[in-house]
């Protein structure tokens, strides 16, 4: 079951045109929201984030399209799939309405609402062992439409197909200027001494939203030092830890990078801190 433009159906199979333009040129954009027993975590910066890439695309924003709207959509959504005591992975989706070829007939939108069960509620301290290399096959570009959720992730298939070909949990990506952007699926932090980076917005990362949290958590702790800064490849070896983030996963600590293993101390601190924060909402 999905909305597709503000009706429940029962399968998208039916209702997503061959001509949908998410499928045929990528002119789509999707928020990736995590839902905790009714409650939408961290929703204004996800609605806020989706207007902004909205007008960056050029596209139509509806005049019902408010906050308000938003939530109750969702909110609908699992209401009607019995999920409402559950934790779950929400994909809201838009795309440019169809017609024409690059150039498109109409900026005017549709949305598109899905939601997946999760088996945990709260972020879990993370501590199995997890394994990156660089992916070097391809890179990204630096630029605003680098830092969007759109519906071009070939770098992110690509790059997945390659850490499941070499035994590896995941892959850190590059760009042009070959620094180190992100993860496969989330944005990096590197942690030395008592100073943590994470590369900013103009190296090409996405503006993640659990991004945001980590930075706001780290700026309120006089332990740490937060850096936006580029990372180069050369300093992975020298840090002390590395972890990820993204809303889904919380914090994923990095235990293997080459022959370099690092600590997880940090990242298990800023997940309790993080909950923490959760439960006093």
């Amino acid at each position: 079951m999905i909305i597709i433009n503000g009706t429940l159906v029962q399968s998208d199979a039916e209702y997503i045109s061959a001509s949908n333009r998410g499928y045929t040129y990528g002119d789509a954009l999707f928020e990736t929201i995590k839902v905790i027993k009714g409650k939408i975590l961290f929703f204004e910066d996800h609605y806020f984030r989706l207007m902004a890439s909205m007008r960056i695309m050029r596209m139509e924003i509806p005049m019902n399209f408010t906050l308000e709207f938003i939530e109750s959509e969702i909110t609908r959504l699992i209401e009607a799939k019995k999920m409402m005591s559950s934790s779950v992975r929400v994909k809201f989706m838009v795309n440019r309405k169809q017609g024409g070829l690059y150039a498109p007939n109409t900026n005017d939108i549709d949305y598109l609402i899905f939601a997946k069960t999760l088996n945990t509620n709260f972020y879990t301290e993370q501590t199995t062992p997890y394994t990156v290399d660089l992916f070097k096959d391809f890179y990204t570009a630096p630029g605003l439409l680098s830092t969007l959720k759109n519906n071009n992730r070939l770098i992110n298939v690509i790059g997945s197909i390659y850490a499941r070909e070499n035994n590896l949990d995941n892959c850190l990506l590059l760009n042009t200027n070959k620094n180190v952007v992100e993860t496969l699926n989330g944005n990096i932090f590197l942690v030395k001494d008592n100073n943590i980076k994470t590369p900013p917005l103009v190296d090409g990362c996405i503006k993640g939203v659990m991004r945001t949290q980590i930075i706001k958590i780290i700026n309120s702790n006089s332990k740490f030092t937060l850096q936006e800064a580029s990372i180069s490849p050369f300093e992975l070896q020298k840090a002390d830890e590395l972890f990820f983030t993204n809303v889904i996963i919380g914090l994923q600590s990095i235990t293997t990078y080459r022959k370099k293993i690092f600590s997880t101390q940090v990242a298990q601190n800023l997940i309790q801190q993080l909950n923490a924060i959760l439960n006093s909402n």
